[in-house]
């Protein structure tokens, strides 16, 4: 019997279960071993952690989690989940059967791209999706936006901050009248060709024919949560601009009491310094409803 078990040990679980460690509670993280800035070679705007490489900080965040004696951890994927009464009983893929008294779910995101030839394989490393991860390091070159939606707009009106901006909209959408007089406002280059596919470091090639070589290119990535046991427990999710994802209150707790989600999965946007946040919300509030819960 854990007093909780945290589903995901990357970013926002681990800062969940440091919080509920310095609380002497006992933790189990189960962790698959994929966080979503993998691709990644480093990792940028978290304070104190700058530069470093994503395997860096989180290996670093693992040691000094596994110093707390009450802290159990789990390499593996957690296959079902379910309240059991006051508890919760968690099964993983390795036969094993877990039962806490609260849940945290920290199950992050997957990125969904356009299926254009090239732009996967460089996803990370000159195909990025946030410019305050990745944008100063791209040293005001030549920069393109991937239309995936409308909402791509926010994008490409933001990105001129990092580099002379082409927004390739790509069949996607039309901008309006007032949608096109604000991207002249920031000079945002408007391309309507079709891209056949991204190849060298960022180099767009259009069904024209035409060759433009960039600097680094950002896609608005749709995301989906990384894994079913949110609904498999009843929790709500929510749509926001980019996919659905589970939906929290301001304590991070889900629809179903005792159970919280943090990260990615339970937020409309996401980097490290975020899912971290998220994570210490999380594990504060879930030692809080263990705490007033010996009152009754």
């Amino acid at each position: 019997m854990f007093d909780v078990i945290i589903l995901g040990g990357s970013y926002s679980g681990m800062a969940a279960a440091l919080q509920l460690a310095r609380g002497r509670r006992s933790v189990l993280v189960i962790d698959a071993g994929v966080r979503r800035n993998r691709f990644a070679s480093a990792s940028h705007g978290l304070l104190g952690q700058d530069g470093k490489t994503p395997d860096e900080i989180a290996s670093n965040a693992k040691a000094q989690l596994l110093e707390y004696p009450c802290v159990t951890w789990r390499d593996g994927t957690a296959s079902s989940a379910e309240k059991n009464g006051e508890h919760f009983v968690v099964k993983t893929d390795s036969n094993e059967t877990f039962i806490g008294k609260r849940l945290i779910l920290a199950l992050g995101v997957r990125d969904n791209i356009p299926g254009i030839p090239g732009l996967k394989e460089r996803w990370g490393q000159s195909v990025f999706h946030c410019p305050y991860c990745h944008g100063y390091e791209l040293n005001n070159g030549h920069l393109g936006v991937i239309a995936t939606s409308e909402m791509s707009m926010h994008q490409a009106l933001m990105i001129p901050d990092w580099g002379i901006t082409t927004f390739f909209i790509n069949g996607v959408f039309e901008p309006d009248e007032e949608q096109q007089r604000q991207l002249a406002v920031r000079n945002v280059s408007i391309e309507k060709e079709l891209i056949t596919d991204i190849s060298g470091h960022a180099i767009v090639t259009l069904r024209d024919g035409r060759m433009i070589s960039l600097a680094g290119l950002f896609v608005a990535s749709k995301v989906s949560v990384s894994s079913p046991l949110a609904e498999q427990l009843g929790c709500d999710l929510e749509e926001s601009p980019l996919g659905f994802i589970i939906k929290t209150d301001a304590l991070k707790e889900t629809s179903i009491r005792h159970v919280f989600a943090c990260g990615d999965a339970a937020r409309a946007a996401g980097n490290v310094t975020f899912a971290i946040a998220d994570g210490v919300m999380a594990g504060t509030a879930a030692h809080r409803s263990l705490m007033l819960e010996g009152l009754h």
